[in-house]
């Protein structure tokens, strides 16, 4: 297994588009941040298939989340089924982190919308609260604008 930066192409066919002409807004936004260099795809591969991803997005609209100096979002952190505890996810947080500190950020922040994943979170040390959002950063709506989450989700910190 490898842990390796993907391109914005990769992450297109990862979540099944033909091309940017057919993505969602979202998968647009993230294309487009990931080409400008302000979001860094990481993947896990095994046999020449991506098994993971975990973005990182070092500035977005809301400080809070990444504000591209000190503190970053991490987001769409998935391992496939099949390769879920093997250390696959844990490998692929560990690089992303250890990368993020490396060009000088000092937190990363992720946000979590259940119980499962929070004690998932804080096991890679994202214990600090900073509160409870609604309005997803990264899924764009209709007009490229944040999109509404009536359920909202917890925005967890860790100190790199």
């Amino acid at each position: 297994m490898q842990i390796r930066k993907a391109t914005a192409d990769e992450m297109l066919k990862l979540w099944g588009y033909q091309n940017l002409n057919t993505a969602s807004n979202t998968a647009k936004f993230f294309c487009q941040n990931i080409s400008s260099g302000n979001a860094v795809f990481w993947t896990a591969e095994t046999d020449g298939k991506l098994i993971g991803e975990l973005y990182a997005f070092l500035e977005l609209d809301n400080k809070e989340f990444a504000d591209g100096m000190t503190t970053a979002y991490l987001c769409a952190f998935r391992v496939r089924k099949t390769y879920r505890g093997r250390g696959t996810g844990t490998m692929m947080m560990e690089t992303a982190l250890s990368d993020l500190k490396s060009r000088g950020f000092t937190c990363a922040t992720i946000g979590v919308s259940d119980d499962k994943n929070k004690t998932l979170y804080n096991h890679y040390g994202f214990i600090k609260e900073k509160g409870i959002y609604y309005y997803d950063p990264c899924a764009m709506n209709e007009n490229m604008h944040p999109e509404y989450d009536e359920t909202g989700f917890l925005l967890l910190a860790k100190e790199l």
